[in-house]
């Protein structure tokens, strides 16, 4: 859900191209305009996994470490060494790197190509940051974008900021709200460091 929901933005709202989305996210033509076309998944399909006797019960932990490096700079993002150093260190895991470079291959393929099912009830958002560039008194410099979503109608609200702080993280929310004229019943957010110092586990998430 969070790349179809990034891969959105990017293009409809931020002006990305598609020949950009196509190379970021290594999707094909055909799934980028399912995308484009759909503001909601449409369906799922699902394979059954592979037993790992040794890896299997940490995937939820290799799993959140993914989801939080959607959220970080590509170089500051997990090599699948580090994630089983990480494994090791930190959870005990004792099993070799090669189970971790294969889990790590399937969860970043299962990531782009396994739909899921979702719905969305009205007055629930999303709001995550991006970016673009602007010419401001004839100077280009980088805008940061906080982007609001209620996916059920597909209403957005976009505010640009000179940078990605606390203040304008929620400067935007603020904005959102008095611009949608409420407050909305639940908001999801990407992991950023902003809203999440550290990634626990499957669903267990340090709030900053």
């Amino acid at each position: 859900m969070e790349m179809w929901s990034e891969v959105r933005r990017k293009v409809l709202v931020e002006g990305a191209s598609k020949r950009s989305m196509r190379r970021e996210y290594r999707i094909g033509s055909e799934t980028l305009a399912k995308i484009l076309a759909n503001p909601e998944l449409p369906g799922y399909r699902v394979a059954s996994p592979r037993p790992r006797p040794k890896v299997g019960e940490f995937i939820g932990v290799i799993d959140g470490i993914l989801d939080a490096d959607r959220a970080a700079p590509p170089k500051q993002r997990h090599t699948s060494r580090r994630i089983f150093e990480r494994l090791r260190d930190e959870y005990g895991f004792t099993g070799g790197i090669t189970q971790v470079k294969e889990a790590v291959a399937a969860a970043k393929l299962h990531s782009r190509e396994v739909f899921v099912p979702l719905s969305h009830p009205p007055g629930e958002a999303q709001f995550d940051f991006g970016e673009a560039t602007a010419i401001i008194d004839g100077v280009q410099c980088k805008a940061a974008l906080a982007v609001m979503t209620l996916p059920y109608s597909d209403a957005f609200c976009v505010t640009a900021f000179p940078r990605e702080c606390t203040d304008t993280f929620q400067a935007g929310h603020v904005a959102a709200f008095e611009f949608f004229g409420g407050v909305p019943t639940r908001t999801s957010y990407d992991n950023t460091t902003i809203a999440v110092s550290k990634v626990i586990g499957p669903g267990q998430r340090n709030l900053t």
